[in-house]
């Protein structure tokens, strides 16, 4: 399979790493999204047990739909999560025509296999991959957490042909930034021991 080359050292893919909400209406070439899972798949994974399976969703109805079926659980959901919505987050869920994956033109979904230990921990090393690669591509990709609980429903996930032995595990929206954001601050390294020859 071809591979985009890509100009951005995977450091400074690190760096240059943002979470994008922000996406024009241009679409992806056809080989952006293969190279993108190429990436993913060459993630860490314990004892080779590979437990991921990806969905690609190209359709702007289907994911107006699951983003107007998500809003509502989101708002009504009693997860930790729920107080830490932010104020401005909340105003844009009670808008109707605000869409959780901000408009983006591909949203692909890792699955993992919930019969394979340590599935869940492989997949985000493989979402990781698949994030850096975009931002080495000139993508924008932004993880939609809050989408997991309706993607994750039953028949929601028969619709999108995910056998019922995978959980969606990180919905990632993929396309091109409209503006780039700026970087966000860090915190230093908390540094719990460093524990070195004498």
């Amino acid at each position: 399979m071809a591979v985009l080359e890509v100009e951005m050292s995977l450091y400074e893919a690190v760096l240059a790493r943002r979470s994008v909400r922000s996406y024009t209406t241009q679409k992806l070439e056809k080989e952006t999204v293969p190279s993108l899972l190429e990436a993913a798949i060459r993630a860490p994974t314990a004892m080779h047990g590979e437990p991921w399976g990806f969905v690609i969703i190209q359709d702007k109805k289907v994911l107006k739909d699951l983003s107007d079926k998500a809003k509502p659980m989101i708002l009504t959901s009693t997860c930790p999560h729920q107080q830490q919505l932010s104020v401005k987050f909340f105003e844009q869920l009670v808008n109707q025509d605000f869409n959780i994956f901000y408009n983006a033109g591909t949203l692909i979904l890792i699955c993992c296999n919930t019969k394979l230990t340590t599935s869940e921990a492989d997949c985000w090393l493989a979402a990781e991959n698949l994030i850096l690669a975009a931002c080495a591509m000139g993508l924008g990709t932004c993880i939609i957490g809050c989408a997991s609980p309706i993607l994750n429903v039953a028949e929601v996930k028969a619709k999108l042909g995910i056998a019922s032995e995978f959980t969606v595990v990180a919905p990632i929206i993929v396309g091109y930034p409209s503006n780039t954001p700026a970087r966000s601050p860090r915190k230093h390294p908390r540094i719990l021991a460093n524990i070195q020859t004498s």
